[in-house]
């Protein structure tokens, strides 16, 4: 009969292990494994009961949760997808007598968040022996006790279960005793021996017996006691519990020394037969540690924590003797009452880190666990975010929480996130934990670069040096790195036929503009440039910005005189009438400066005349006057020298040579010229002669007209001479420019009376006099397309100068 138990259960143990891999009907995968296999044992492929590919498996980041992390046991292999033995697994430490022993893991997969239960059961091995709480059991029985009284004996201790455990008792063969085996209230067994024959104190009054206890494994342990026998008097009663099996609930916070409860027997004998004392049956001993029993008074006391996540009941076996070694059992069930005291702990699973800025609301960034070692409602966590930051916490499944983006982001704003989370447990009070996430902000390249003006203006001298620094722009980026690195660059365009680049250069770096070549105020003015500002990102960002650069004047050009003619050879000679009076304009110095500004503001003074006090010049206005009445006296001849100077700094001049001529008669300017010039040939001067001579008839007839006119209007005696001079037209040079108030080419004037004019050809002309209201249009600068600002080429004298000369008569040469 014991062979065939023997044999079941070696077909069970086998059977087992062929067939590990069950399936729950709610979908959870469930394994078993006997206890005390190697480290590696494979107990089942993962990835083939789940569905998925091991690569699968590897990159969704697989991995075993549990709530105690410290005894984890079992791993995954991320190269196959078995699910192994981590680390040794002794059930009877595990699970204790517990008859079903499991391990609950949580497979949790990433990306997207999945979870799948996991249960292993640990099968029982027989590994433990049978184990007495004593070597020697001491029993003193009353000769005088009846055949067939009962004496327990603390059963041996198996750590296995089932057909592992104890199945049997073997007492050694005598005359007295026989071993019954008995199962007691909390399920458990326990023996007694039983006396088959009354006991003689005059024969033998000490008997040694040996028990032996076996389990039903394969191959069988066993274990072995000696039961001491001394023969006393007789004590029929055994003492006797109040109740056989006491209950009581402890909050798992309950102080060291905290009283239990008292259990109570009594015994019906007296003396030292009544006497009872208590002690404890076979417990462990880390329940020894936590709980005291006074012999005499039967009080149960607390010793130690205790720990409702660690252990939620305890079963304690007492043993009630008399003096005489009667004894009774009880059994003592404290269920520990679980009090809040774990707070929520919050476990980082995994973590995005950095977040590019450009992620789009609602982009995973974290997974997180919380776990609670408390039960029921001192288990219901809340989690939540402190501060306002751009993220919240999506449940998913049984305790993981996905950190999302509930904005976009932008680093140039904020870079960093310190990201607290609290987790709130339910219980009374309540009980929380923080977590803080360290999260930074990748760049991302979003901003172009911008110039800290809107534009740019540079003012650079005329004649300056190449190489020579105008400007320094700036442009601020604020992306990170080699997305805010700012290169410059000019933009490529054409200036006045050429390209940019051969004016003005840039450092691609510090942004400084240098000048390539110099400029020259009065070839151009002004002109812009378009810089561009550009990042090193992937993909590139610019932006671009005008410099507006000025060209400002130098005093590098003297004066040009235009009239009279600046050729020096050429000998033009002005006719003064004798009777003419202070005042009275006789000729007209005509310069012009091709600078600007104060460069260009000309004054005029006479630096050399051969009567000083005849003659005077407007300071500004160039206007050759008599300074007194011209008198018979004076020199005929009148050779004046005039300084034309500029105002700049060094200021810079000219001279010119003006020959005036004294005389009413043309015949004396005649014969000055003849003094003054060879004669050609006698033909030429045989006709010039009698040109003269008609000329000057006429010209005495017109002396006489004026004379009349200048007795009848007084008032305008003044202008008979004050337009006297016709100033010849002469090349004005482009780019000189009208500058009012400064003497170059001023205001027009009208001339009632044309005199003769000296000129190369010594021209004499009689011409009607002109009124302000046939003075043509005065032209004005205009601007080019460049900005360029050139002044016109025609002025007001300018064109009178030419309207003077279409309406003269033919030359005679002298």
């Amino acid at each position: 009969m014991e062979y065939k138990r023997l044999l079941i259960s070696f077909s069970r143990l086998v059977l087992a292990s062929m067939f590990c891999l069950l399936h729950r009907t709610n979908g959870d995968i469930s394994y078993s494994v006997p206890e005390e296999v190697k480290n590696g044992y494979i107990i089942g492929n993962l990835a083939k009961d789940l569905g998925i590919s091991v690569k699968t498996l590897s990159t969704r980041k697989a991995r075993l949760d549990m709530d105690d992390a410290s005894m984890r046991y079992c791993d995954i292999n991320a190269n196959t997808g078995d699910l192994i033995v981590a680390q040794r697994i002794d059930r009877d430490s595990i699970c204790g007598p517990t008859t079903v022993c499991l391990l609950k893991y949580e497979i949790v997969l990433e990306n997207p968040l999945e979870l799948h239960h996991v249960t292993v059961e640990i099968m029982d091995i027989n590994d433990n022996s049978p184990i007495f709480a004593n070597d020697v059991i001491e029993l003193e029985i009353r000769e005088s006790t009846d055949k067939g009284t009962r004496f327990p004996i603390n059963e041996a201790h198996d750590a296995d279960i089932g057909l592992n455990g104890v199945q049997r008792y073997n007492l050694q063969e005598n005359d007295h005793f026989s071993f019954v085996l008995h199962k007691k209230p909390g399920e458990g067994k326990y023996g007694e021996l039983l006396l088959d024959r009354e006991l003689d104190r005059e024969k033998q009054q000490e008997l040694t017996l040996l028990l032996t206890a076996i389990d039903g494994g394969t191959p069988q342990r066993s274990g072995t006691v000696v039961i001491h026998v001394k023969v006393l008097d007789a004590n029929d009663n055994a003492p006797v519990f109040s109740k056989n099996v006491y209950k009581i609930s402890v909050p798992e916070n309950s102080p060291v020394g905290t009283l239990l409860l008292t259990v109570s027997a009594t015994d019906a004998d007296e003396g030292v037969n009544g006497e009872v004392t208590y002690e404890f049956g076979h417990i462990s001993r880390d329940v020894s540690k936590l709980f005291t029993l006074d012999s005499k008074t039967g009080n149960v006391a607390l010793n130690g924590t205790l720990d409702f996540e660690r252990k939620s009941s305890y079963e304690l076996g007492i043993k009630a003797k008399d003096g005489l070694g009667l004894a009774s059992f009880a059994s003592v069930i404290v269920e520990i009452v679980d009090v809040n005291d774990n707070a929520p702990v919050i476990h980082l699973k995994s973590l995005n880190n950095p977040i590019p800025e450009n992620a789009l609301p609602g982009t995973e960034v974290a997974i997180i666990n919380v776990q609670d070692k408390d039960s029921e409602e001192n288990q219901q966590i809340r989690c939540a975010i402190h501060g306002n930051v751009p993220f919240k916490l999506n449940s998913s499944v049984k305790n993981y929480y996905s950190l999302v983006t509930t904005s976009e982001l932008d680093r140039e704003l904020v870079s960093e996130y310190n990201i607290t989370i609290t987790a709130t447990d339910g219980g009374t009070p309540p009980l929380s934990s923080f977590k803080t996430i360290h999260l930074s902000v990748s760049d991302v390249n979003d901003n172009p670069p911008v110039f800290k003006e809107q534009s740019y203006s540079a003012y650079v001298p005329e004649n300056n040096k190449p190489g020579f620094s105008i400007c320094t722009v700036n442009a601020i980026d604020p992306d990170w790195r080699q997305n805010g690195t700012v290169f410059y660059s000019l933009v490529p365009r054409e200036l006045h036929g050429v390209q940019v680049s051969s004016f003005l250069s840039i450092n691609g770096e510090t942004g400084v503009i240098h000048a390539v070549r110099a400029f020259d105020y009065e070839r151009f003015r002004s002109f812009k440039v378009h810089i561009l500002a550009r990042d090193n990102g992937s993909p590139p960002l610019s932006s671009n910005v005008t410099l507006n650069v000025f060209i400002t004047d130098e005093n590098d050009n003297a004066p040009q005189i235009l009239y009279p003619s600046p050729d020096g050879n050429s000998f033009m000679t002005e006719m003064v009438p004798t009777s003419a009076l202070s005042g009275s304009l006789v000729s007209k110095v005509i310069a012009v400066d091709a600078d600007s500004g104060q460069n260009a503001w000309l004054s005029y003074q006479i630096v050399k005349t051969t009567d000083p006090g005849l003659f005077t010049i407007g300071l500004y206005s160039g206007e050759i006057r008599t300074h007194r009445d011209v008198s018979e006296s004076d020199n005929m001849k009148q050779n004046l020298v005039v300084s034309v100077k500029d105002n700049g700094k060094p200021a810079l001049s000219t001279t010119c040579a003006i020959y005036l001529v004294i005389s009413d008669n043309m015949s004396e300017i005649s014969e000055l010229k003849e003094r003054s010039h060879n004669e050609d040939t006698s033909k030429l001067t045989f006709y010039l002669i009698i040109s003269l001579v008609s000329v000057s008839i006429f010209f005495l007839t017109f002396i006489i007209l004026v004379l009349a006119v200048k007795f009848c209007h007084r008032k305008k005696r003044q202008l008979l001479f004050d337009g006297a001079v016709a100033i010849p037209s002469a090349y004005l040079p482009p780019n000189y420019g009208e500058v009012e108030g400064a003497g170059t080419l001023r205001t027009s004037y009208n001339y009632d009376t044309y005199l003769t004019t000296g000129s190369r050809t010594s021209d004499f002309k009689f011409v009607t006099s002109y009124d302000e209201n046939s003075l043509p249009t005065i032209s004005t600068p205009r601007k080019g397309n460049d900005g360029d600002i050139h002044g016109s080429l025609l002025d007001t004298e300018q064109v009178w100068a030419s309207d003077v000369l279409l309406s003269r008569m033919n030359n005679y040469k002298l």
